[in-house]
């Protein structure tokens, strides 16, 4: 290997870690602090800061609130740069946004779907190819977080929808390609009635999108990535070993080993929902008997005060009972708290992270919750038991990190070599980057 090539590798590695930086702290360090963080010379810097801005990766902004002599800069997403299509797919709507590198995020839309696959996946595919030809050469990829585990890279099952093997890049691209091509100044699929339109999220320019080719898609599971992007920008993060689990109509979990859910032999491991803990004997639409996520969430909060559950509906009528009746929100905690001694002797985490109703659960009956699940650890896990945390991310996490598996794709010295192949002629960095709303994470999550 010459020196010219060991040079050259040198460059490219360090281009892939001052963007990875900037991705992960969410764009909010400034050009020293992340020089300094990555242990690199204030020239090398300056030289990698400046290609990223020419190749439409990077620009920078003055720091807030400065005020005196030279202006501290900020990397941040560039007007032109990449953009991830992320998408939580829940089991009663799915909610679709744009997401800039540093994880800043524009809701394009939320549709209520039937349940089955067709009527969930159809217009979820026909909006991805709209917003994707819409944005063109700015797309990246699609992720897609779904509520079922996922075998084999795209085959879902979601049981209390009925959902069996269904193949989603399959029918997501079918539709997608059956779709009409919308007209280049076209503003993507129209959001769901009450739902605002998506701002400030420009198409590419000097590339017509037709000259693209499809971005690649990537599945997962809701739990496994919520549980990414708490590694990356809340409660996981630096943890090295964590377990996570998702509340919504019932409950997902997953173990998190430095950073990174721990997938099983076909990419369906951890549904810690659906061990047998406790003394139920009630039939799971897994064909389970005795799943532990039949008796914590949404489905059992209506089934405890006599309303009816199931197939992904009632969630408004849910929410109302985890607001008003202790006896039913007592209820979950307990069960949630017992299961999470089973995790804590299996597993020993350092801290077990609570999102979705998880989050309200602990809130609101955390003493419950505890009481539960102290008699059930070892002796030698009760002297320093992990911490119970709710997640920092809200219900945002699936989406992010749907965002996350994206630019964990991107982010590398062979995406970024694509990158510059698929835009030859970009145009200089321009500081008139314009005004658009966003919803951010900043005040959603920790950077």
């Amino acid at each position: 290997m010459n020196g010219a090539t060991t040079s050259g590798q040198l460059r490219a590695h360090n281009r892939v870690r001052l963007l990875r930086a900037v991705h992960d702290c969410g764009a909010t360090r400034t050009r020293s602090q992340l020089t300094r963080d990555l242990g690199l010379a204030r020239g090398t810097a300056s030289v990698l800061v400046a290609g990223l801005a020419e190749d439409a990766l990077l620009h920078e902004e003055p720091a807030p609130g400065h005020a005196r002599g030279r202006p501290t800069q900020v990397p941040g997403p560039h007007p032109q740069g990449p953009v991830a299509l992320a998408v939580d797919v829940r089991e009663d709507a799915w909610e679709l946004a744009a997401c800039e590198l540093g994880g800043r995020v524009t809701v394009l839309a939320v549709v209520p779907h039937d349940g089955t696959p067709q009527g969930t996946l159809g217009p979820l595919g026909e909006a991805l190819a709209g917003h994707a030809h819409r944005l063109g050469s700015r797309v990246i990829g699609a992720g897609v977080a779904l509520a079922g585990p996922i075998r084999h890279g795209g085959l879902v099952d979601i049981a209390h929808l009925g959902w069996r093997s269904v193949d989603v890049p399959a029918l997501l691209s079918r539709r997608s390609a059956d779709a009409p091509t919308p007209p280049d100044d076209a503003q993507g699929t129209a959001p769901a009635q009450g739902t605002a339109p998506a701002q400030g999220i420009a198409p590419a320019q000097g590339i017509a999108p037709a000259q693209k080719a499809r971005p690649p898609l990537f599945v997962g599971n809701d739990t496994a990535l919520a549980a990414l992007a708490e590694a990356r920008r809340g409660r996981l993060r630096g943890v090295r070993v964590g377990v996570h689990l998702h509340v919504d109509f019932d409950l997902g979990g997953v173990l998190v080993v430095d950073g990174h859910a721990v997938p099983g032999a076909s990419g369906s491991g951890a549904e810690f929902g659906h061990m047998r803990i406790g003394a139920s004997d009630r039939l799971c639409p897994c064909g389970a008997i005795g799943c532990w996520g039949t008796d914590v969430g949404a489905n059992a909060l209506l089934r405890h005060v006599g309303l009816a559950y199931g197939g992904g509906r009632g969630r408004e009528q849910a929410e109302r009972v985890l607001a008003t009746s202790e006896e039913a929100v007592a209820a979950n905690a307990r069960a949630l708290g017992s299961g999470i001694a089973a995790l804590v002797n299996a597993h020993d985490p350092e801290v077990v992270v609570l999102s979705g109703h998880g989050v309200e659960l602990l809130k609101r009956a955390g003493e419950a919750l505890l009481a539960a699940c102290e008699p059930g650890l070892m002796a030698i896990r009760r002297d320093a038991p992990p911490r119970i945390e709710g997640s920092a991310l809200g219900w945002r996490g699936s989406l992010l990190g749907a965002m996350e598996s994206v630019f964990d794709a991107f982010l590398t010295t062979e995406g970024l070599e694509l990158w510059r192949k698929s835009h030859p002629d970009q145009a200089c960095d321009t500081p008139d980057r314009q005004s658009v709303t966003h919803s951010t994470l900043n005040g959603e999550s920790a950077p």
